[in-house]
């Protein structure tokens, strides 16, 4: 069969010269060839979202939290879980005809109608600033900011999607201007909803505090053999094996529990990317001392969190049993 000219020039460019940088393309595409070529401007919109995980993620914690609990404190309906995790919902009752299955769907039809009729946009009010939505200028801005991560538990938007949304929620009159937004993540912006009115970006801020007098928030560059965002590595001064390393937040902090969120994630992934680098180094090391001193008596003598990544070696001590027991000498055999 022959192919016409204009099939031969879609199939070229979806298949040779379409550039993506997102699924845009493809599914309106998808859409308009599946309707006659033509679709408005609300169906395209529908399509991407079909697609828009962020989205499924907010409705099924909305589902869970709410409407799925609603309904089953009623009777309603009986959750179906897989262990503990609710993973669907399931009508209660099982003996429903054809036809009463038609009259309540019928029934649920004319109560949607009726309240959309009755709230018109007032329904979504709750999602977004005073026309409906967070124009994308102030979403890029407030991400910007928070450098593409929640304020609050610090996930990036690659482990989470994430929400710009009121500080001083509207309906306790928080305005809707830029200094009032903070990005958080789907399930922290879920669990927060409008009860408080808590600024995560204090966090933000914080993290760039220094202690000149503290030997941490002054350590000479060449030092340093590690860096992100949040936090750096050192080899330690006074080593306990070959390659000890320290892993140090550069927010000025004396004690690990007083760490955020966002900071634990940075080190968490430097411990890892150091420790990569070290068996790399000495195919000898065969285990790592993962340690951390907090407070005095402890054993902490500089005021700034360090966590000790320790390699160890077969042989390095007679009977290395109890490992971190051996804080306590006598308690490290057991």
């Amino acid at each position: 069969m022959n192919s016409s000219p204009s099939f031969q020039q879609l199939e070229t460019y979806i298949r040779d010269q379409m550039r993506m940088s997102h699924v845009y393309q493809p599914v309106m595409l998808q859409l308009l060839l599946e309707n006659c070529g033509v679709a408005s401007t609300e169906d395209v919109a529908k399509a991407l979202l079909s697609y828009d995980r962020s989205q499924v993620e907010y409705y099924e914690i909305r589902t869970k939290n709410m409407v799925g609990k609603v309904l089953t404190q009623n009777g309603v309906i009986e959750p179906v879980k897989d262990g503990r995790r609710i993973v669907g919902y399931k009508l209660a009752a099982s003996d429903l005809s054809e036809q009463e299955i038609a009259a309540l769907v019928e029934l649920c039809r004319q109560r949607l109608s009726a309240y959309i009729a009755q709230r018109g946009d007032g329904i979504w009010g709750h999602r977004g600033i005073a026309d409906g939505y967070v124009p994308g200028s102030v979403r890029y801005d407030v991400l910007k900011r928070a450098k593409n991560r929640c304020e609050l538990c610090g996930a990036h938007e690659d482990q989470a999607a994430l929400h710009v949304d009121h500080i001083v929620p509207r309906a306790k009159g928080g305005s809707d201007d830029q200094s009032n937004f903070q990005a958080l993540c789907i399930t922290c912006n879920t669990n927060k909803r409008d009860r408080d009115d808590t600024d995560f970006r204090e966090v933000l801020a914080s993290y760039s505090v220094r202690d000149e007098a503290c030997l941490f928030c002054s350590i000479d560059e060449d030092r340093v053999i590690g860096e992100n965002e949040l936090c750096y590595a050192i080899r330690d001064g006074f080593p306990v094996t070959p390659l000890h390393t320290l892993v140090i937040p550069k927010r000025h902090v004396a004690d690990y529990f007083d760490l955020y969120q966002p900071e634990l994630n940075a080190i968490q992934s430097m411990l890892r990317e150091q420790r990569e680098q070290i068996l790399s180094a000495d195919p000898a090391v065969t285990g790592f001392n993962v340690g951390i001193n907090a407070g005095a008596e402890a054993g902490q003598t500089i005021f700034h969190v360090h966590v000790h990544l320790i390699p160890r070696r077969i042989g390095d001590v007679a009977d290395p049993r109890g490992g971190v027991r051996g804080v306590l000498p006598e308690k490290q055999k057991y």
